[in-house]
């Protein structure tokens, strides 16, 4: 069955509506081509209006939709070959975080991502998305392969945030996300980050550090989910939605602020309506920026990274 957020309402009406004009018209074998017509324009119209127009929270719901393509969707349709590459030589094999070496029409590259899992099963194996410390170790090790064969970094981001537990902290977690940070700093390779999904937290920024950094029109991205912000805030989760627009996490918000490099946009209703056509935008963003980065200095490509981020934000003393 298909999921339908209450907003969408409007157009699953207009849905429901044409089904039981098909059917009338299949039974009594009466012409209603004209009022199809009519209510297709009108369908069109309504995701048009509907989808241009959404607010925060609607953004969160769109970018949690169970049928949204992941990691492994995107590397599947955009790469050649992929080989997955396991464990952070340390503890264990992260699944909640994927990564290997692939090729793109001819570039070989390290594709790195989280990834939720589709049904209750996988998301349980992969963690729902929420990597241990060894997920971003598995990262960096991956990252570090990448810069010893000059090979370009490609990373998918959608997490709800690093997992929480006491046995995450134990083993470091903030150490392991802050060194990827420090580490991807100063990668003397070319990367390039896309926000797929949610992009929640340091979980997200883990492996967030780009030379070139992009959120998908229906993504989001922040410090925080709204729903933590809400029960911190107002200690229950019931201004979640407030909290989405406090928050300004939107693909929008961020690149206003200056915060990304640019919005890839969606096909009409969201990534999960044509997957394909996603994927080969992103494929073309990417063969793009590969091309423009590789023609940099590795010093320049550096310190083109590290400034753009120590640019971000304004302090008033």
């Amino acid at each position: 069955m298909e999921t339908t957020f209450d907003f969408e309402k409007p157009i699953a009406d207009l849905v429901l509506q044409m089904e039981k004009v098909n059917q009338v018209a299949e039974k009594t074998k009466v012409d209603m081509s004209a009022t199809l017509a009519e209510l297709q324009g009108k369908l069109d119209e309504a995701r048009k209006e509907i989808y241009s127009n959404l607010n925060g929270w609607q953004k969160v719901q769109m970018a949690r939709h169970p049928d949204r393509p992941q990691t492994l969707d995107y590397i599947s349709m955009i790469c050649e070959d992929f080989v997955e590459l396991h464990g952070d030589r340390n503890v264990g094999d992260d699944k909640a975080i994927v990564g290997g070496l692939a090729t793109i029409s001819g570039y070989s590259v390290m594709v790195i991502g989280h990834q939720k899992g589709k049904n209750t099963k996988e998301r349980q194996f992969r963690n729902f998305g929420m990597a241990n410390p060894e997920g971003y170790r598995k990262a960096l090790r991956l990252m570090r392969i990448a810069e010893k064969f000059g090979k370009p970094v490609v990373t998918f981001v959608d997490t709800m945030g690093a997992f929480p537990g006491i046995e995450a902290e134990e083993r470091g977690q903030a150490e392991a996300i802050a060194r990827n940070l420090l580490e991807m700093s100063v990668l003397k390779v070319p990367i390039i980050c896309i926000i797929i999904g949610e992009g929640a937290s340091g979980g997200a920024i883990g492996i967030g550090i780009g030379d070139k950094v992009y959120m998908l029109e229906h993504s989001w991205y922040s410090v925080i989910s709204p729903e933590s912000c809400s029960s911190i805030l107002w200690r229950s989760w019931d201004y979640k939605e407030k909290a989405a627009e406090c928050l300004k996490l939107t693909a929008e918000n961020m690149y206003s602020n200056g915060l990304i490099d640019g919005i890839i946009p969606e096909p009409l209703g969201g990534a999960h309506r044509d997957p394909s056509k996603i994927a080969e935008t992103i494929k073309e963003q990417i063969l793009k920026d590969i091309t423009d980065l590789n023609k940099k200095q590795v010093d320049k490509l550096v310190n083109d990274r590290i400034e753009k981020f120590c640019a971000m934000g304004v302090v008033i003393e």
